[in-house]
């Protein structure tokens, strides 16, 4: 974790992205659309630690449908900037054989982990296995894996709030920022 003068710094350095009126008027419409797709199914849904638990707390009691809820602790990120290997921490304590899963996200970047993540599931006989993102950012690159459900779109920064952090910083942000270009 960075110190709390550098995590001031880089606060009052970052731009605003989007407000948090804007954030919670994407989750509003998530959720209406993911309710339209579930209304008929009692998925499970699986929240991706620990990015996704500030997503998650705010769109759950927006879903108009029955769901079992679990969570799984995937990361490629740590404490850094940088994507590394995928290290798996928590699993799903539930069973996702023959069932319809959600995976809630915050963020879509490169793909690389919610893609895995799915894989898994997937091979763990899930039926089928659907992805909800708070955020997706635009890279310019492919990515193996296309959310469901999008709230956000991002610029290719790298951004913080709503469960995105720096360094472990500002996950507790109502808002989305991001770091003055050249910063990581």
């Amino acid at each position: 974790m960075i110190n709390n003068a550098e995590a001031w710094r880089i606060l009052d350095d970052a731009d605003l992205i989007y407000s948090e009126a804007e954030v919670q008027a994407a989750i509003t419409t998530l959720a209406a659309a993911i309710s339209a797709r579930f209304k008929d199914t009692t998925p499970l849904l699986l929240s991706v630690m620990g990015g996704a638990v500030v997503f998650t707390g705010q769109i759950l009691p927006r879903l108009y449908f029955p769901l079992d809820f679990d969570y799984v602790h995937a990361t490629r990120y740590g404490k850094t900037t940088r994507g590394g290997e995928l290290e798996w921490i928590v699993g799903p304590r539930e069973s996702v054989a023959g069932r319809s899963v959600l995976l809630l996200d915050d963020i879509l970047d490169e793909g690389h982990t919610l893609a895995a993540i799915r894989s898994r599931l997937l091979a763990m006989g899930a039926a089928e296995v659907a992805c909800a993102v708070l955020t997706e950012k635009h890279t310019g690159q492919s990515k193996p894996i296309r959310a469901d459900f999008v709230g956000l779109v991002l610029p290719n920064r790298y951004v913080f709030g709503c469960g995105m952090d720096v360094e472990g910083a500002w996950r507790n942000l109502p808002a989305i920022y991001a770091m003055k270009d050249g910063q990581t």
